[in-house]
């Protein structure tokens, strides 16, 4: 079966990084001498005053201001936020549409090896948890941008790590969901499934729930990993969100569906004109999803009867839904803002979108990243900030690589920094942190 995303990802920095071992070997596995190992050690900080390019597995870290403890309490625990997805973090109280113009670096992880792709990155207890092509599972002090530990798998990590009770789940390339203990990455337990992990995991009600391109859909225990279920369906599973007892999965089948979250029945699906793998987002009774047969779909949670469509080019990302409007980033270049009641168009702001990053909305500013081959910036990765409601753009970050740049993966903001992974065409990769 055809994979849209492997063919997105023959242009962008996941492939490209493995271009060491060739193009066509997309299955090949990392070495395995060091799988399974969790590697624990503070890194040396480098403290700047202006930025400059970051050591290979080293920090550059930057001032910022501080605006107390209290600030710093809301957690991105996974890659929609929260189980339902969306991408919308309500409590972020310290950016705004009237600052956002005013982000700066504070810190710039980049690893020894292979660097950042797809993986986006999860902010909880004072720690930035996220995946990498070297094949590792990064914690990162999300103050300082410090390794506190990282752990090896099999295969490179495009899935987004979702963090619970102590614990980073996460899936690999190399076929596992893997459960690590978040303050020492100690693996805690493994999953294999039939084929690559690129999925990011929902957890739910002492449940984890991930999609693998086996074509299937998982529930795991999250204290064991013991299936409880799975479902079939008819092509690899990139997404899937948790609401109300109900499991969304979207799949490469061109179905969107719909399974009873504790024994896996299928409640309903719905067929769009290609592709669903577009994350689901769910907020008030309603899922919403983009396709490749270039539409964004409203869907009633409980029946799957369409509400609306609007035509928004290729949509390969998640949405974000905040405060009535829905937000798409699309292969198109546009960013697109949609009454979530109707799909009327609001607003839309060409450039800052190359559909591979999400969108995240918090305190009225949308984030999202870009990629440029060449045009306005040859070989780039940018990051935008957004006015979220008139689409005006506050702010952007660009960061000038060698080849093919990208924000493939999608940022979060929380506690007035915004972390987004960067990928760097041919050079590494770096984790970045942006705040005041």
């Amino acid at each position: 079966m055809k994979n849209l995303s492997l063919i997105r990802c023959a242009l962008s920095v996941c492939v490209a990084a493995r271009l060491l071992a060739g193009c066509s070997q997309t299955n090949s596995t990392l070495p395995q001498s060091n799988a399974g190992t969790p590697s624990t050690r503070l890194e040396q900080l480098t403290p700047r005053l202006a930025q400059s390019p970051a050591r290979a597995g080293s920090v550059n870290a930057f001032p910022r201001a501080d605006y107390g403890a209290a600030s710093r309490s809301v957690k991105w625990l996974e890659f929609g936020f929260i189980p339902s997805g969306g991408r919308f973090n309500p409590r972020e109280r310290i950016l705004s549409h009237r600052n956002a113009h005013r982000l700066n670096t504070l810190w710039s992880y980049q690893p020894a090896g292979l660097g950042f792709g797809n993986s986006s990155p999860a902010m909880a207890e004072g720690v930035v948890y996220v995946g990498a092509d070297d094949g590792n599972v990064y914690a990162l002090n999300a103050a300082t941008g410090a390794k506190l530990w990282s752990y090896t798998t099999g295969s490179y990590v495009e899935s987004s790590p979702a963090v619970a009770n102590g614990v980073v789940y996460i899936g690999s390339a190399d076929h596992n969901v893997y459960a690590l203990n978040a303050a020492t990455g100690a693996k805690r337990w493994s999953y294999t499934t039939g084929s690559y992990v690129y999925s990011s995991p929902a957890v739910a009600g002492g449940v984890v729930y991930v999609g693998s391109y086996d074509d299937k859909a998982y529930a795991l225990s999250a204290g064991t990993g013991n299936k409880r279920w799975s479902y079939a369906t008819g092509g690899g599973v990139y997404g899937v969100a948790v609401a109300n007892g109900v499991v969304y999965v979207s799949s490469d089948d061109n179905n969107e569906y719909a399974l009873n979250a504790a024994t896996g029945a299928k409640l309903w699906s719905y067929t769009t004109g290609s592709y669903v793998e577009s994350p689901p987002a769910v907020a008030n009774g309603v899922v919403y999803i983009g396709s490749a047969d270039k539409n964004v779909y409203a869907l009633n949670a409980a029946t799957g009867a369409k509400l609306w469509s609007y035509p928004a080019g290729p949509v390969y990302s998640s949405l974000a839904v905040a405060k009535g409007v829905v937000y798409v980033s699309s292969y198109d270049g546009n960013v697109y803002a949609l009454t979530a009641a109707t799909g009327a168009n609001l607003w839309s702001f060409y450039g800052a979108s190359d559909g591979n990053s999400s969108p995240a909305v918090a305190n009225g500013v949308l984030y999202v990243g870009s990629s440029h081959s060449c045009g306005r910036h040859c070989g780039a990765a940018d990051l935008y900030a957004l006015d979220a409601a008139t689409g005006a753009q506050l702010w952007s970050y660009t960061a000038e690589t060698y080849g093919y740049g990208c924000v493939c993966s999608s940022p979060a903001v929380a506690n007035g920094v915004v972390y987004a992974s960067f990928g760097l065409g041919y050079d590494n990769g770096s984790v970045k942190a942006f705040g005041l």
